[in-house]
């Protein structure tokens, strides 16, 4: 009796301390609360196995109107994801207006790097840009081009992340042209709470088009944009709203802009 009672409070003892270092406990970081849900600057984190999210991102800028609206899908893992992104477009120009759906882009991404103590995630993408805007209505480029696109992301504090972009943009052939523009941006995002950040984003380009003349043109842009975000976590998915106000530098003038984000992720695995 003596000898069952020992060795049954030692397997229970045994137990107790055993499974909380086997289990593991869920990241307790302010700032892996929200992860991916930037306006300007893309971050590096692929969409987890059976979730997809639907994002819409409507960008007041130069007395433009642009929307895009994307889907992110994980290809079976973590490691490839799909997406696409559909733009439409309110353009003011020469006195005119004009709307419609703009070159359309299909993504491949691949989870080259998955975030570590020490390591950031890194996560490059390329995309294929199909030409179904109209050109003469300058809602597209009328050519196939491509985008390479290398992200990284790190969680640097309990409340802090920064991100990173560095990418370059070509049309095979606009006007016997193959105008190509780079980008290179970061971001800092700071959570007040889980469900509530402060981020400010900063992206330069140097972009290359063709003219009427059937000439490259050269322009330098410096975008800077302050803005909040928070998300709402429903029984069928997380929703997140937020509102940036990009102010735009070029050679030319400063013009200030506002964007409105919406996120929407859940599951699409029957449980």
């Amino acid at each position: 009796m003596k000898t069952g009672c020992v060795i049954g409070g030692a397997a229970i003892a045994w137990g107790l301390c055993v499974s909380p270092a086997a289990a593991e406990e869920p990241d307790k970081r302010l700032a892996k609360g929200l992860q991916d849900n930037s306006f300007l600057i893309e971050e590096a984190y692929n969409q987890e196995p059976g979730v997809v999210q639907h994002i819409a991102l409507l960008r007041h800028q130069n007395r433009d109107w642009v929307l895009n609206f994307t889907q992110e899908w994980p290809l079976g893992t973590q490691a490839h994801q799909f997406s696409y992104t559909v733009p439409y477009s309110w353009l003011r120009a020469d006195g005119q207006h004009f709307s419609g759906v703009g070159d359309i882009t299909l993504n491949y991404r691949f989870q080259a790097l998955y975030e570590s103590d020490r390591g950031p995630a890194f996560a490059p993408r390329v995309s294929l840009i199909l030409p179904s805007g109209n050109s003469d209505k300058q809602l597209g480029t009328g050519s196939v081009g491509y985008q390479v696109l290398f992200q990284f992301s790190k969680i640097v504090s309990d409340r802090v992340t920064l991100h990173a972009n560095a990418g370059v943009t070509s049309y095979f052939d606009v006007f016997d042209k193959r105008p190509t523009s780079y980008l290179l941006g970061g971001s800092v995002v700071y959570a007040v709470t889980r469900d509530f950040n402060l981020m400010l984003e900063a992206l330069g380009e140097r972009t290359e088009s063709v003219n009427s003349d059937r000439e490259i043109e050269r322009e330098k842009k410096f975008t800077i944009s302050p803005g909040v975000r928070h998300a709402f976590n429903l029984s069928g998915g997380q929703l997140v709203l937020g509102v940036g106000a990009p102010i735009q530098f070029t050679d030319a003038k400063t013009d200030y802009g506002v964007m409105f984000y919406l996120s929407f992720e859940h599951s699409f695995l029957k449980k």
